[in-house]
């Protein structure tokens, strides 16, 4: 299955219009946003778990990232809820399922297998949260290897950023309330894909919460005024 794989070109999705599909474990469905194989192959995807269902036991030959945007994800190291941000570098394996059902965003088979790393992060609490680069911007750091940056970036309303490149892709999950730029307006639940070199000055006259991982797709070098 291929879908979304060319990074060159710049992607948007609004998740929530988008159908749920059914995974082979029962109980969990799918909203793929990009995907290149089969069911350990790179894959970015939102995934709802039904109340009492699982996945059995599997490793991550690539690694795995999640984000839990509702309910309560557990697995063998406990549980993560609403808020936590969890990595499981590759080689790692874990035996995932829910009690009330939850909604996470993952990606998987997209990490350096020299980041040997475990993280687990709940977001919901102020400690850890930094002003961010421009006026009305905090930054919660989730994550850095290599070239890789991740994190969530709170915007206040009428917070802008000035016109910036991702010199090596970026991605971007709005969480809550509405993230806009030059080429677009993006409510809640808007998966949006910047290939290598894309510029944009992005801004938020409502405020927004929004996942954003850069220097991923490619390039040289790292991220400029960012």
């Amino acid at each position: 299955m291929r879908i979304n794989i060319d990074f060159q070109q710049r992607v948007m999705l609004q998740t929530r219009a988008q159908p749920w599909v059914d995974s082979p474990a029962k109980g969990v469905q799918r909203r793929m946003l990009d995907r290149d194989g089969a069911e350990q192959g790179r894959a970015t995807s939102l995934v709802r778990f039904a109340s009492d269902s699982y996945f059995p036991e599997h490793s991550h030959p690539g690694g795995e990232e999640y984000l839990v945007l509702e309910g309560t994800f557990s697995d063998d190291g406990g549980d993560c809820n609403t808020g936590t941000y969890v990595r499981n570098p590759v080689g790692s394996a874990h035996t995932p399922f829910t009690r009330d059902g939850c909604v996470i965003f993952v990606k998987l088979c997209q990490m350096d297998a020299a980041d040997q790393k475990f993280v687990r992060i709940d977001t919901t609490q102020e400690a850890g949260w930094r002003p961010g680069p421009v006026g009305g911007l905090s930054v919660r750091s989730l994550h850095e290897f290599g070239g890789e940056k991740v994190a969530l970036v709170r915007w206040q309303p009428g917070a802008r950023y000035d016109l910036h490149e991702h010199v090596a892709g970026g991605e971007i999950l709005v969480l809550d309330g509405t993230l806009a730029d030059e080429h677009g307006t993006y409510p809640a639940g808007t998966w949006l894909r910047m290939p290598p070199g894309s510029q944009h000055a992005p801004f938020s006259e409502s405020g927004c919460t929004i996942y954003i991982k850069t220097g991923h797709l490619g390039g040289a070098g790292g991220e400029v005024d960012r």
